[in-house]
C-alpha cells in the first residue's frame, strides 16, 4: 500500500502492476484452501510450440471448470480482488487459459496433455468487474499457442495483450513474414522486447540464448540449424531498424553479432539495444516495458521453460554483462541506466 501510494505521489499514473501466476503451488496454503476447487493429480501447462518443442508442464494445480461454476466464480473473483487490493494494473499469466487451458496427468509428460475449456464469457466477466471496481488496468500475456478469436475477445474487454518483438511479425501474402513495421502494431498492447521467459536482448543480438538452450536438451533440431535460423532472424530485425533510420547495420555476415553489444560514441548503452527501444516506442502500443537486466546487459534468462534443477530458474540476481550482482542503489546509479531513461524519454516526452 505504501508503494503504491509513494508511486503514485510522485507522478506514476499506473503504479504497482502485480502478477497473477496461473496458478498456485500444490503443497501451498491456496491448494489446501481451494482444494474443491482444483484439479486433484493434474498439472496446468502448454503444449509443444516453436520455442518449448517438448511442451510444460508448470506443476500447478488447474482450476476445475464445474467447481467453479458451481461456487458462482466467487473463489476466482476473491482473489482477484486481492491481487488488485493495492495495484494499478494486473498481469494475468498465460491469458489464454481464461478460455482453455493444457491439462497434464501427473506423471505424464506434456506431449500427453489435452486442453480442457473453460466458460470464457463468465472468467472475462469476473476479470473485468474486479478491475473496473479497483480502477486498474489489465494486461493479458497472450504469447505462445494462442487459438483465433482470443486476442479480440481480450480487446472487445478492455484487456491489453503482449506484444514482443521478435515475435511481431507480417504473416499475410504480401508480408511473408517479415517484421511487422512499427506503425502497423497492435496499440491494445503492452510492448516488450523480452519476458522473463525468453532470453534478454544480449543473449539475443548475441545468440547465446541458442547454445544455452542446446546445452540444456532443450532444442528438437541440430544446434547449426537452429544458429542459422536465429542468425537470420537477427538479421531481418536488424534491417528493420536500419530501415527505420534507428541504427547503421552492416551487411548480412561482416562482423560478430557481439559487436553489437559494444558500445559506440563514448555511450555505455550499446547502440543495438537503444535502438530496439526506440523502435518500441514507435508502435500506438498503450504501454512499453523495459526488462530491468536490459539495462545493465545482463545476458542471463530469469526462467528457462522446460527446467527444472537443470537451471538456476528465479534464483539469478541482476547483474551487469559480465554477470557481477549489482545493488538496488549500484543500478539506480549505472551511467547505462541514466542513458536508457533518456532513450526512453526523449521517443515520447508528452508521455512521460
Amino acid at each position: 500500500a505504501a508503494a503504491q501510494e509513494a508511486g503514485r505521489a510522485a507522478g506514476m499514473p499506473v503504479g504497482l502492476v502485480h502478477d497473477l501466476a496461473v496458478g498456485c503451488h500444490p503443497d501451498g496454503a491456496d491448494a489446501w484452501a481451494l482444494q474443491h476447487c482444483l484439479a486433484e493429480g493434474i498439472s496446468a501447462g502448454a503444449p509443444p510450440d516453436a520455442f518449448n518443442a517438448h511442451g510444460q508442464d508448470w506443476g500447478l494445480p488447474p482450476w476445475r471448470p464445474d467447481a467453479l461454476a458451481d461456487a458462482g466464480y466467487a473463489p476466482y473473483a476473491e482473489l482477484l480482488r486481492a491481487n488488485l487490493r493495492h495495484a494499478g494494473g494486473l498481469r494475468v499469466d498465460h491469458v489464454m487459459g481464461l478460455f482453455r487451458l493444457w491439462w497434464v496427468p501427473e506423471g505424464r509428460p506434456p506431449t500427453e496433455g489435452t486442453y480442457v475449456r473453460y466458460d470464457h464469457e463468465a472468467m472475462l466477466g469476473v476479470l473485468a468487474l474486479e478491475a473496473h471496481r479497483a480502477g486498474a488496468i489489465v494486461i493479458g500475456e497472450d504469447l505462445g499457442t494462442v487459438e483465433p478469436g482470443v486476442r479480440e475477445q481480450l480487446s472487445a474487454r478492455g484487456v491489453l495483450g503482449t506484444s514482443v518483438l521478435w515475435f511481431e511479425r507480417d504473416w499475410s501474402e504480401q508480408g511473408g513474414g517479415s517484421p511487422l513495421p512499427p506503425d502497423r502494431w497492435r496499440a491494445d498492447c503492452l510492448a516488450t522486447l523480452t519476458t522473463h521467459d525468453l532470453p534478454p536482448t544480449a543473449s539475443r543480438l548475441s545468440g547465446d540464448h541458442v547454445e544455452l538452450r542446446h546445452r540444456l536438451g532443450l532444442l528438437s533440431r541440430p544446434l547449426a540449424e537452429e544458429q542459422a535460423e536465429d542468425d537470420e532472424e537477427r538479421e531481418e530485425w536488424l534491417g528493420e531498424l536500419a530501415r527505420e533510420g534507428l541504427m547503421t547495420v552492416p551487411p548480412y555476415g561482416e562482423g560478430p553479432a557481439a559487436d553489437l553489444l559494444e558500445p559506440v560514441d563514448g555511450r555505455h548503452l550499446p547502440e543495438a539495444v537503444a535502438a530496439l527501444h526506440r523502435y518500441l516506442l514507435r508502435t500506438p502500443a498503450e504501454l512499453v516495458g523495459v526488462w530491468l537486466p536490459d539495462v545493465l546487459g545482463d545476458p542471463r534468462p530469469q526462467n528457462l521453460p522446460g527446467t527444472s534443477s537443470e537451471y538456476p530458474n528465479w534464483r539469478l540476481p541482476i547483474a551487469d554483462a559480465n554477470g557481477k550482482p549489482a545493488t538496488l542503489e549500484q543500478l539506480a546509479a549505472a551511467e547505462r541506466t541514466a542513458e536508457f531513461a533518456t532513450v526512453m524519454q526523449e521517443a515520447r516526452p508528452e508521455e512521460n
